[in-house]
């Protein structure tokens, strides 16, 4: 073989490994994109399956509860329409019954010029406060015009709730209708303070996410039955910290249709005006100093006596209501509240250095 047929054949054979290598490294680049590269067509849909039980039960629960679930136009006299809110507000609340009565929270709507409510995404209707409870951050609402196929909400209980059940909240969260959020029951009977003094007892607390605009809202089991109304937060920030709080459901039950027949819920008292905490404190005073006695109160009645300002004599310092010590109003009240107006509660009250049992009838200050 001659150098010029060697050279020709050494060519070739370098042209072949060339061309072998060449189809080797396009075939290489054509699996990787494949496998390792996003596709240059639609994927193919990977079967998902049957939903897991709990997700089930919240999807359930949500296209069951939603169209109960109200979402409340504030407007302050003045103000511009509800179509232009600049300075209005909004919340939450719930359809209680057929006849159009909408249960919220007192805070939602307190010093409202003019009300509206949407349900189920229709057209908001002119709705008029014909009840409201401070002392438990509660109001009914009844709407002008009655929608067809009202759906009143599920009521449960929540008297038999335990740490660690399942909740689902509905509401508006900044103006976002319709929100679903989940959690837990994270603690029971926690004592919510309101503006009037009193104490909201009984409260449950929640984990599940409470935003600004949520107030008046439902806060439900994993049966999509109503245990508690949303009405506050613990927030630096003003947003959900995981920690909610709602009315329960017992007190909604037992407050709404007062408010309903009357307009007002009663008010367990005794007739008479307190000094305040900060008085008390500093005058070292553990208990309930009486300011003024009304005249035909219980305990006017009963003897009770009030601050003399003239002679700055102190008045009866209350301490136990039977057997139960109280230290400030909202206490106070809440044992009041056990009692139940119409019944004798026993008091115990220092008069100056004596000790002595009063017998008052609790009665209804509203």
């Amino acid at each position: 073989m001659q150098w010029s047929d060697a050279i020709r054949l050494g060519s070739k054979r370098s042209l072949a490994v060339w061309a072998l290598l060449l189809l080797t490294l396009w075939v290489g680049h054509e699996v990787y994109r494949d496998v390792f590269l996003v596709a240059d067509t639609p994927r193919p849909v990977t079967p998902r399956g049957s939903l897991a039980d709990l997700e089930r039960q919240n999807v359930e629960a949500f296209q069951r509860i939603a169209p109960s679930v109200a979402y409340i136009f504030t407007r302050p006299a003045g103000n511009s329409p509800f179509n232009q809110p600049a300075g209005g507000g909004t919340g939450s609340g719930f359809l209680w019954d057929r006849a159009g009565h909408v249960v919220t929270n007192h805070h939602v709507v307190a010093n409202a010029a003019a009300v509206a409510v949407r349900l189920d995404d229709g057209e908001p209707v002119r709705a008029t406060v014909i009840g409201s409870a401070p002392d438990s951050d509660l109001a009914v609402l009844r709407l002008s015009d009655l929608p067809s196929g009202l759906q009143p909400i599920p009521v449960g209980s929540s008297g038999d709730l335990q740490v660690g059940q399942s909740v689902l909240a509905i509401g508006n969260p900044f103006g976002l209708s319709r929100t679903l959020t989940t959690g837990i029951v994270s603690a029971l009977d926690r004592r919510l303070p309101t503006p009037t003094g009193r104490e909201i007892a009984g409260v449950i607390q929640t984990d599940a996410a409470i935003n600004p605009g949520n107030s008046g809202g439902p806060l439900l089991d994993s049966a999509g039955r109503l245990i508690g109304v949303n009405t506050a937060i613990i927030s630096g920030s003003g947003s959900s910290a995981g920690i909610g709080f709602a009315v329960p459901v017992d007190v909604v039950n037992r407050i709404v249709p007062q408010l309903i027949a009357n307009g007002k819920a009663p008010r367990p008292g005794i007739g008479v005006s307190v000094a305040s905490e900060e008085f008390t404190a500093r005058l070292g005073i553990d208990g309930v100093v009486i300011a003024d006695v009304i005249a035909d109160g219980s305990a006017g009645q009963a003897g009770l006596r009030g601050l003399d300002r003239r002679s700055r004599r102190l008045g009866d310092v209350i301490t136990h209501v039977g057997e139960t010590p109280v230290h400030s109003l909202a206490e106070f009240a809440t044992a009041l509240d056990r009692v139940g107006i119409g019944n004798a509660a026993t008091l115990t009250v220092l008069r100056g250095d004596r000790s002595m049992t009063v017998s008052v009838t609790v009665m209804d200050i509203s």
